[in-house]
């Protein structure tokens, strides 16, 4: 899934269900200039989102 968020940012918001922001990131992806910033952008947020999911899950073993 990071290899996607790197290479096709905009896809892997589509995956996650995020419709809004891969098209904003699609939006930022066209520029040449914005494929660093959406490539960031799509691994960071990745990351968060597994690392909510993970906290989540120890919260309600608890």
């Amino acid at each position: 899934m990071i290899l996607i968020a790197v290479l096709f940012p905009w896809f892997s918001f589509f995956l996650r269900g995020r419709f809004l922001l891969g098209f904003i990131c699609l939006i930022l992806q066209i520029t040449l200039i914005g494929w660093l910033p959406a490539a960031i952008w799509a691994v960071a947020s990745h990351l968060d989102a597994k690392n909510k999911k993970r906290f989540r899950a120890v919260q309600s073993g608890y």
